[in-house]
């Protein structure tokens, strides 16, 4: 849940029931029934994942109907409730990468979603396995290709309005629209009818960290219960459909999924977050001769140069071989330096990327050497292997701060080069609970915990498929 979506949701006086009190089951009880289910999942065919708000509580995000909800507190008067970390910033909780895990064992084989907090495509959900019911906060859509585009920024609008962004193929060029409901907006079609077709075959189907008030969703569990399914619900607080369901678990869903895991033998994988920006070159050629070279540097978003930037705070740029030129420190956006040095003497500089809140690493470091009089080479690297060099590396170092080239795209024509970056700013590892998070330095940023270790009769062994079907375009 997005604070930013809740204060661009259109007003509406009557939102259900909220403020509902919680329910915990008696620890000998919860520990009974995290067998049961675990044993469930084991037998099942075709499990279907349906959640809600309550997942994302543990990641610093609000949910709507609990005791510190947004609508709770808002009908007290108390608007909105402050999240603990930047809204982008957010990282999966144990239970979002539970999901992962049983997804890449082909266990899991569908997700449905009411949040719009981006956690689960993060997570590694794949976009084909996954509805988002009521939109995403960070995705684009283009209307009249389809295209979709996944940002580090929570686009400025909901409702399906139209974006400042347009897209980026060469043959389209629409306006984007945002891809959030407003509440009389309908709910898409093709997430809809996805979600429909994976209830009805669906053996299983486990409702996590939701209360099943908001229709039509909410109803979607029932379509497998009359076809013959079970409904399993995961939640804090009573629901009106407890009733129909064969096991009601009242329990933080974190503590369940994590105890289902460890029954089932399977590792709860790491979440390692990369990120990516660009640097732009640009040497401004003179028409008449001089020995001096004007050039500016620009740090910028991949998704354009207009674009928010919102895990960089600042840059310095230190230029270690020239004492006698000044350090730059770009504190605001657009992060531009503007200079004019000698054309004869390549130029050394190091550029210290100054990481926002909510970054598992406070800053790297990254040389660029500029030669005026000579050529500069291209980089063509396959995005999606860097990605999971950098990641495989954080998890192997057990912290955070790797970078790496992605590219490097000449314009001849303008004297500007564009250099993409690539790097690893957060890592959660799940070994334990609560989730373990490592900086720069490889330190633990909260104490890792201890989890009961019960076992099931067999393992399950991991396999990893699914390769997102739809047109996407991830930044």
């Amino acid at each position: 849940m997005s604070l930013g979506y809740a204060e661009k949701l259109s007003y509406k006086e009557d939102v259900g029931a909220v403020g509902m009190s919680e329910v915990f089951d008696p620890p000998d009880v919860l520990q009974q029934k995290i067998k049961q289910l675990a044993k469930m999942i084991k037998k099942s065919k075709h499990l279907v994942a349906f959640t809600g708000a309550g997942i994302s509580t543990s990641c610093g995000i609000p949910d709507f109907r609990g005791p510190k909800g947004v609508w709770t507190l808002q009908r007290e008067g108390k608007g909105v409730p402050e999240a603990s970390l930047p809204f982008h910033r957010a990282a999966p909780s144990v239970t979002h990468m539970a999901l992962v895990a049983l997804e890449r064992a082909g266990i899991l084989k569908f997700v449905i979603s009411q949040n719009v907090d981006s956690l689960h495509l993060r997570s590694g959900i794949p976009r084909d396995k996954l509805s988002e019911l009521h939109g995403n906060s960070f995705r684009e859509v283009c209307p009249s290709c389809g295209t979709e585009y996944l940002r580090d920024f929570e686009v400025e609008t909901i409702g399906l309005k139209e974006t400042s962004r347009r897209c980026c193929d060469a043959k389209c060029g629409a306006k984007l629209k945002d891809s959030v409901l407003d509440w009389e907006d309908e709910l898409p079609p093709t997430e809809m009818n996805a979600a429909e077709k994976h209830c009805r075959i669906a053996d299983i189907v486990l409702c996590l960290g939701t209360s099943l008030q908001i229709t039509p969703a909410c109803n979607l569990p029932l379509k497998s219960v009359r076809k013959g399914g079970k409904m399993i619900i995961v939640n804090l607080q009573e629901t009106s459909k407890d009733n129909k369901a064969s096991l009601v678990i009242h329990g933080f869903v974190d503590k369940v999924m994590a105890g289902v895991l460890n029954l089932l033998k399977v590792q709860i994988p790491p979440y390692v977050r990369v990120d990516l920006f660009q640097i732009i070159f640009n040497h401004f050629r003179c028409v008449s001769e001089t020995k001096y070279a004007k050039w500016s540097l620009r740090v910028t978003s991949v998704h354009g140069e207009k674009a928010p930037l919102p895990f960089i705070e600042s840059v310095e740029v230190t230029f270690p071989e020239r004492p006698e030129l000044k350090t730059a420190v770009l504190q605001q956006q657009p992060f531009l330096l503007k200079r004019e040095t000698l054309k004869s003497r390549p130029l050394h500089m190091v550029l210290w990327i100054n990481f926002s809140e909510g970054c598992g690493c406070r800053f790297i470091s990254i040389d660029f050497p500029v030669d005026f009089e000579a050529s500069t080479d291209g980089i063509i690297q396959d995005k999606n292997i860097v990605i999971q060099q950098l990641r495989d590396m954080a998890n192997q170092d057990q912290y955070c701060g790797q970078s790496s080239v992605v590219d490097r795209k000449l314009v001849s024509a303008s004297g500007k080069t564009i250099t993409t970056y690539a790097v690893a700013t957060n890592i959660a590892r799940y070994d334990g609970f609560p989730s373990k998070t490592f900086d720069i330095t490889g330190v633990s940023n909260e104490e890792k915990g201890g989890k009961e270790k019960v076992n099931l009769d067999g393992g399950i062994a991991i396999s990893t498929n699914g390769v997102p079907a739809k047109k996407v375009r991830v930044h």
